[in-house]
């Protein structure tokens, strides 16, 4: 019984929920704090954007937008996943080490925490994608469904039909 309750077998392991769970709880933050920001305040934000690959500060925004906004979403939706969080990943770290001098402790590190969150549930998606609930696993189901059948009919023999023909 004890070891029930410690190995917490009364509630139904699900890594897919995991997942799920991971790229809301992740992402949305990241979409709700910075990512709509740049898109409401993109005007005014241009001017004085911080520009740490010397790139000019507007492309530099739009950039950090398509971390902060696009990606977010995308790994909210569980769409090109695994793509959406190396690029808002690669976002974070740019904006972590150049930006804010990788401060984690003081006054000064009042967002490496943050940071190292967000750097952390990104990681774990690009490497484990969406899982089950996702846009992505609906394609992947397909495509390999169609697959599939290309094989099986043309292991029987059968013509195979495409879609130009």
């Amino acid at each position: 019984m004890v070891r029930n309750l410690v190995l917490m077998r009364f509630v139904p392991l699900n890594v897919n929920s995991g997942l799920l769970a991971l790229r809301l709880v992740g992402a949305a933050p990241l979409f709700l704090k910075h990512g709509l920001e740049k898109v409401l305040t993109f005007s005014a934000m241009a001017d004085h954007f911080p520009d740490p690959l010397h790139i000019g500060s507007v492309p530099s925004l739009v950039i950090a937008m398509l971390g902060d906004f696009v990606c977010s979403v995308l790994i909210i939706l569980g769409l090109s996943t695994r793509w959406a969080a190396l690029f808002a990943f690669l976002n974070v770290v740019v904006a972590w080490a150049f930006v804010h001098h990788f401060a984690f402790f003081g006054r000064l590190g009042e967002h490496g925490e943050l940071m190292v969150l967000y750097l952390a549930v990104l990681l774990g998606l690009f490497f484990s994608g969406a899982g089950k609930y996702s846009v992505d696993a609906l394609l992947t189901r397909r495509s390999v469904g169609k697959t599939c059948e290309f094989i099986s009919s043309h292991q029987r023999g059968e013509e195979v039909r495409t879609l130009s023909s």
